[in-house]
């Protein structure tokens, strides 16, 4: 059942129009993480959720809760929202200790005392920031400052946690820690996760479901596994993981690879529309090819790069390039060598 519900949403600036009829929804307790290139239109849907943007069309719910409706001309402002938000700055002030970073919404919110002194010592417990409670969050790493600001967000105890790029001024081991304790504290508080980023690896790690988004209109809702294994468009394949594409002519029998100067009998079929039209992108995840010692498209290895346990190839295959990666301890052929490749899984699409 759907907790937070996102109807046929809008936004635009001037001529621009940045969110074109969004319509998502997220489960109580689910992480959907919006992936997209710059300006697609991510970051301004979160400030919608959040109250800091009005829509200019449709409406945003949380449980029974109404949140915005133009046509119902309803706005309910960012701090009767209840929504614990994390921004890719840290947000911290230095001049307040942590205790005091991670208790300051409460005391706005003019709570009790002893209300304000449990929830802060419960937000510092879970996120382990109880040992520098009193110190200045200066003295903290960038992982301990962005672990402030979210204790800051869960002490509010928050129906929906909002997060726009907030890993990403971390160096890749950090980043890679706090991904994971992200979604510990989710377990544990049961929250809903909106999750902004930039990073694949970090969507498919934290979310349930990944949002893929292109000039403000949603190309594909789904699961890691069905975004990645079952694009629904070039665009999706192209922006999730490494991919090559290679231009091909096609016929009933078989297909000729762009610039090359043979043919290829097609081990898995073009889709038929594609046959017809006599042209057609053959796409391939550079994972997904397999070396083969007779056969298969043939050739030549431009480079050999080891990247820890994997080792990427760079191949010219008629006109075009493109990247194989096999794992270090798979014997491959070497610079210069002629070589024939096995596609796996190849996917199709229009010129």
């Amino acid at each position: 059942m759907a907790y937070i519900e996102l109807n046929q949403v809008s936004k635009r600036f001037g001529k621009v129009t940045a969110v074109d009829r969004l319509d998502l929804q997220i489960a109580k307790g689910e992480c959907v993480a919006m992936l997209g290139p710059s300006g697609c239109g991510k970051t301004t849907t979160l400030r919608m959720v959040a109250g800091f943007d009005d829509l200019d069309e449709g409406e945003i719910r949380v449980g029974e809760r109404l949140l915005s409706s133009k046509r119902e001309k309803y706005y309910l402002p960012p701090e009767q929202r209840n929504f614990g938000m994390v921004f890719q700055a840290f947000a911290v002030w230095p001049h307040l200790s942590v205790f005091e970073n991670v208790a300051f919404p409460l005391r706005v919110r003019k709570l009790p005392k002893a209300e304000i002194m449990a929830r802060t010592e419960e937000a510092l417990k879970h996120t382990n920031l109880l040992s520098a409670a009193a110190s200045s969050p200066d003295d903290l790493s960038g992982g301990g400052k962005q672990r402030v600001a979210l204790a800051r967000a869960l002490a509010i105890r928050p129906d929906v946690m909002l997060l726009d790029e907030p890993l990403s001024s971390l160096d890749p081991h950090l980043r890679e820690e706090m991904r994971f304790e992200i979604k510990d504290l989710q377990r544990r508080f049961g929250f809903s996760i909106l999750y902004v980023t930039h990073d694949q690896s970090e969507a498919m790690a934290l979310s349930d479901r990944i949002l893929i988004m292109r000039a403000g209109v949603v190309q594909q809702i789904g699961t890691p596994l069905q975004v990645y294994g079952a694009p629904a468009n070039r665009f999706v394949f192209e922006f999730i993981g490494l991919s090559c594409f290679l231009q091909a002519n096609l016929n009933a029998s078989g297909m000729q690879l762009d610039g090359a100067a043979y043919a290829w009998p097609v081990g898995v079929a073009a889709p038929q529309e594609l046959v017809s039209a006599g042209v057609g992108l053959l796409a391939a995840r550079p994972t997904e090819i397999d070396f083969v010692a007779d056969g298969g498209v043939r050739g030549e290895v431009l480079r050999k790069a080891y990247l820890g346990e994997t080792i990427d190839y760079l191949v010219r295959v008629g006109a075009s390039e493109l990247r194989v990666q096999k794992t270090r301890r798979a014997i491959g052929p070497a610079v210069g060598e002629s070589c024939g490749l096995n596609f796996l899984r190849p996917h199709w699409y229009p010129v």
